[in-house]
């Protein structure tokens, strides 16, 4: 990859979210679907951050429908989309649904006829600015491993062959890098086209089946993937989205080095955590002295990784490695962080701390295979 310009993908620009779901039913299901989408929305008219959602039938194929929802904002919503209310609320329409497709869009521009806009109520809820993207999806699960396995789980991740990157005419797998933290795996992807499409060409593979099967001893989660309910419950649980994404303006400049960085948030703040480390990285794009050229932040729960790619070693700036360059920063890292769960406790203004939290927080590298090594 070598680009110039900025590149800035993010969840935390404040403006209102537009989700469109695709659904193809099973034919006859349509009655059983529909008492299944009564339920879950009234589940979902609850949800804080929830504003409207429309359920539509194709005027052309009956067994072709979709559903908008409208949101104040990304975070309500992906706090809902990944909670385990969501998981068992949607379930009892699995059995209805042939195949889904889901997209998330930040609303830019709107046309109200009957509602005259004045400057303030044009910007209110609105994406700023257009973003200038890369043509890359990127993704990431993450699930734990029995204690003790974790280097044989190691081992069987980093042997498998690879599959075939070109997925279709519009769509290759770029890259996949696999980091360890313990007994938690984090598979991060990097997708040029259609992210759904890659994702089911690699389950396909006979040699990831293959891997996949022999993992599945050393699962904490147990899952069988020859059931379609039980592999989708375990994916939508692993489900680690990227919701913020940076690359510095310059061409990319040679011999980057990819870390992943683990970072466990106190209860109830790993949105808080992932929106301060990507404030934190939206500033380092904008310093050319900056070792971190870009940053990827997943987060789901209280599970938050930070993926970057850095000119240099990460302990001759340990601040802008951790994502906390600047007066305060550490402090604010150290109340949305849970030390304890990382094994660092106490105070994060020395240097002996910092250096420890490097340390513990930077995983443990398995795999990282680009499309040039397949």
């Amino acid at each position: 990859m070598t680009m110039s310009g900025r590149i800035s993908q993010s969840a935390f620009d404040g403006s209102r979210l537009r989700v469109i779901l695709l659904l193809d039913l099973y034919e006859g299901a349509q009655e059983q679907f529909l008492d299944a989408y009564e339920h879950m929305r009234n589940k979902v008219a609850s949800v804080p951050g929830h504003i409207s959602d429309q359920l539509c039938q194709s005027i052309e194929n009956p067994s072709q429908w979709l559903i908008t929802s409208e949101w104040e904002s990304a975070p309500p919503f992906l706090a809902w989309v990944n909670s385990e209310e969501h998981v068992e609320t949607v379930r009892p329409m699995h059995n209805c649904v042939r195949d889904t497709r889901s997209m998330r869009y930040s609303v830019l521009r709107e046309t109200l006829p009957e509602r005259p806009l004045t400057p303030e109520r044009a910007q209110a809820g609105l994406q700023a600015a257009v973003r200038v993207g890369d043509g890359v999806a990127r993704h990431a699960l993450t699930f734990t491993v029995k204690p003790g396995s974790e280097s044989k789980v190691a081992e069987l991740l980093a042997g498998y062959q690879s599959p075939r990157a070109q997925v279709d005419d519009t769509t290759r797998l770029r890259r996949t890098s696999l980091f360890m933290h313990g007994n938690r795996v984090v598979r991060a992807v990097e997708v040029e086209g259609d992210l759904l499409a890659a994702l089911r060409h690699v389950a396909r593979q006979p040699e990831v089946r293959a891997v996949e099967e022999a993992i599945n001893p050393y699962l904490e989660q147990d899952r069988d993937l020859t059931d379609p309910d039980s592999a989708r419950v375990f994916f939508t649980r692993a489900a680690l989205p990227a919701v913020h994404h940076v690359v510095q303006g310059s061409p990319e400049p040679a011999g980057l080095r990819r870390h992943m960085l683990y970072y466990p948030a106190v209860t109830g703040r790993g949105m808080d955590l992932a929106r301060f480390l990507a404030h934190q990285d939206e500033a380092a794009a904008d310093d050319p002295d900056s070792p971190v050229y870009a940053s990827t932040v997943f987060q789901r729960d209280d599970i938050v990784v930070r993926l970057v790619d850095v000119t240099r070693d990460l302990d001759l700036d340990i601040p802008a490695a951790l994502g906390i360059k600047g007066p305060g920063k550490a402090a604010e890292l150290e109340r949305l962080l849970d030390g304890a769960a990382i094994g660092v406790e106490g105070s994060l203004d020395s240097e002996r701390t910092l250096n420890r939290l490097l340390s513990h927080a930077d995983m443990m590298p398995v795999t990282d295979r680009s499309s040039a090594d397949s």
